[in-house]
């Protein structure tokens, strides 16, 4: 049975902002204030998706959820009408019309965890959405989160649900973005691995290793090739709130910098003992700091596999314009390893907000017929992105300043946007304000 492995983007939405919300995210913390563009983001965004599409990789995307997220409001005690809500909101608690209106469910590797069908023991594809509890603005995406996952993968025979993991902090879940899994091919059985983290000096740890555990469980995943690796306080310190922006896994490589684990030499043990098939390509803190790797999001490209067998990264612009960066690279190229071609790509508003092209990612792994029973509307071609690319022409500023968010006719904007693209996708009355 043929397997692919589809890359499902975020598509940014029209409130894409610098608000700085995400704690221990440096480039988020830097950039806290700044004008954002979120007509370019989005089309930067579109351009990457169009780019892995044009190498012959399978694409898809999740679209943006409605913000300002006016039920969220609603439980926090505002009432009236809409508008009134935003400006109560503006007077009496603005940080919470930030998060409200953060536009992060553009980074799909938050979106959940999926387990492919050769992999769970009753041969489904499983999916188990984060329930992002270490910041607000996050936490308040899992609810609709679940709800798209389960509109675009909607046949039981073929897909799982699973519900968000209970229990807030105490499973705090970051989704695929601390996850990854090694196959000698995308059909063959895999070896999954978990990275959770304990809080640094200077920062929280966002994946709890019980929360890991709970969805690996959840996948029905053989034990034996299930791995759980705590993540290095140095690493998460250093602004590697995720796994993913220290390290990658694809196929049968490891790409991940020297300082990704608490205990290397046991973790890569543990790694080759369930897949004795897997190359690790290391970058050493003598060639790469963590400061370079965070900076340059390095180790946040998309490791992908190529039609032809042959393995790219796809990676930010940053990476190529740090010198040491691209020599390290260019060094990796040179040597006999899978990874073999550098497609670097420009989405600086996301990397300006903590977000690489990794981040806007989420990988689903597929069979023929479950390719085939997914919602066809979020399965891309070049037509499906040039008419977004229209939508987001005719709907989104090239300007988003802090003040614009307490403007009420903004959410009206933001909202029509929405309103225009469930229309497009016929998906109904699908988001909480169409209700």
């Amino acid at each position: 049975m043929t397997h692919t492995e589809y890359n499902f983007d975020g598509l940014i939405g029209p409130t894409h902002n610098y608000a700085g919300l995400s704690f221990g995210n440096l480039a988020s913390a830097t950039n806290k204030g700044a004008a954002s563009n979120p007509r370019e983001a989005a089309l930067q965004g579109l351009a990457k998706m169009r780019a892995a599409m044009e190498l012959g990789l399978g694409q898809g995307f999740l679209p943006p959820q409605d913000r300002p997220h006016l039920k969220t409001l609603r439980a926090l005690g505002f009432s009236g009408t809409d508008r009134q809500m935003i400006e109560h909101a503006i007077s009496d608690a603005p940080e919470l019309l930030a998060n409200c209106y953060a536009a992060s469910t553009m980074w799909t590797a938050n979106a959940g965890t999926v387990a492919p069908s050769p992999d769970t023991a009753d041969g489904r594809v499983h999916f188990t959405p984060a329930n992002l509890a270490a910041n607000f603005h996050r936490a308040i995406e899992g609810e609709t989160t679940a709800r798209v996952l389960a509109h675009i993968f909607d046949h039981d025979k073929h897909f799982a649900h699973h519900p968000l993991l209970p229990g807030g902090v105490h499973f705090s879940d970051e989704g695929a973005a601390n996850h990854g899994r090694l196959a000698e091919g995308h059909g063959s059985p895999g070896v999954h691995l978990f990275v959770y983290g304990k809080d640094g000096d200077r920062f929280p740890a966002r994946q709890r290793k019980r929360a890991s555990e709970a969805v690996a469980r959840g996948h029905l995943l053989d034990p034996e090739k299930t791995i759980f690796i705590e993540q290095s306080k140095a690493a998460l310190d250093a602004g590697a709130f995720h796994n993913d922006v220290v390290g990658v896994a694809n196929g049968t490589v490891l790409f991940l910098h020297e300082q990704s684990f608490a205990d290397p030499e046991a973790a890569y043990a543990a790694i080759r003992d369930a897949a004795p098939f897997v190359e690790i390509v290391e970058a050493s803190a003598a060639k790469i700091s963590l400061e370079d790797a965070v900076k340059s999001y390095l180790f946040n490209s998309q490791l992908v596999t190529l039609p032809g067998g042959e393995m790219a990264l796809i990676l930010p612009k940053e990476s190529e314009e740090n010198p040491r960066v691209k020599g390290f690279l260019e060094e990796t190229l040179a040597k006999n390893n899978p990874i073999n071609r550098l497609v670097f790509k420009d989405v600086r508003e996301s990397m300006r907000n903590g977000g690489g092209p990794a981040c806007l990612r989420l990988r689903v792994v597929m069979s023929e017929a479950e390719s085939a029973a997914a919602n066809q509307n979020f399965m891309l071609d070049a037509a499906k992105i040039s008419r977004l690319e229209d939508w987001v022409r005719a709907h989104y500023r090239d300007r988003l300043a802090a003040d614009d968010l307490k403007d009420p006719e903004f959410m009206t904007e933001s909202l029509a946007a929405m309103q225009a693209l469930t229309d497009i996708l016929y998906m109904g009355a699908f988001y909480d304000f169409q209700k």
